[in-house]
């Protein structure tokens, strides 16, 4: 049985919302039960069961709010620093907002290789899926050149979409936070645990959000004359029985610590 608490969980390697399953401690199944109807401020009583000062964390920044936006758990919630692939969930809510056509097919280019930290992808120039593949890709596997190809062929290019991206944090209230590209490679990227939560809760209203952030794996054609490949999700959580994550995005750069 599914417990009601639903847990907001921001480090710099990764963002999660959760629900609480059968098989926590019978404390939290307890103060869940409580949180059916919204109290004033529940969440002195969580902290208290989960014991943060226990918790060993070696990202430099987290923080951990409860479904009411309760904070349960804080390190550094306001410094400033790179977000590597959470990004791409900016992306996908600019991509979602435009009502551009998902089934129009896209062609990965040259423009679309990361030549900052020459990563690799099996997305070759050529490739060929739809916007609502490489969205998939994008946010289930952080598919770098998937990302970059849904920037360039936004309306009016990629310096656009990347004004789109910072006008909707602006929207969303992420006075901490700028982007710089897609994809999350560059370190100009940057935000706090704070504005993260801010993300997250924007990109909860996204049903295609959360499918696709907590798909196990897809499988896409690209090519005319190979085979499928297969891409699994980045987060390896969603491998076990013991989380009910209704949303996740991973990342990693060295900078974000």
């Amino acid at each position: 049985m599914k417990k009601r608490l639903l847990l907001c969980c921001v480090l710099f390697s990764l963002v999660a919302v959760t629900t609480l399953q059968a098989g926590e401690p019978a404390q939290l199944t307890k103060l869940a039960a409580e949180q059916k109807k919204p109290k004033k401020n529940p969440a002195p009583k969580l902290w208290r069961a989960l014991n943060p000062g226990k918790l060993q964390l070696q990202s430099e920044a987290a923080l951990v709010v409860d479904r009411f936006g309760n904070e349960i758990y804080s390190k550094n919630a306001d410094k400033v620093q790179p977000i590597a692939s959470i990004t791409k969930l900016m992306t996908a809510m600019v991509i979602l907002d435009s009502s551009l056509p998902m089934r129009q097919e896209l062609v990965i280019t040259n423009a679309d290789r990361d030549l900052l930290r020459m990563t690799g992808s099996r997305l070759e120039p050529g490739a060929t899926l739809t916007r609502e593949q490489l969205l998939k890709l994008a946010l289930m596997s952080s598919e770098n050149r998937a990302a970059s190809a849904l920037a360039r062929t936004f309306p009016a290019g990629r310096k656009r979409f990347i004004y789109a991206m910072n006008k909707k944090a602006i929207s969303l209230g992420m006075r901490s936070t700028t982007f710089t590209d897609p994809t999350g490679l560059d370190v100009g990227n940057r935000s706090t645990p704070r504005d993260l939560q801010k993300l997250v809760r924007a990109a909860m209203r996204y049903p295609f959000i959360r499918k696709a952030t907590t798909s196990r794996s897809a499988q896409v054609f690209p090519y005319l004359k190979k085979g499928q490949l297969r891409y699994v999700n980045t987060n390896r959580l969603l491998g076990s029985d013991s989380w009910d994550i209704s949303l996740s995005k991973t990342g990693y750069i060295n900078e974000a610590g």
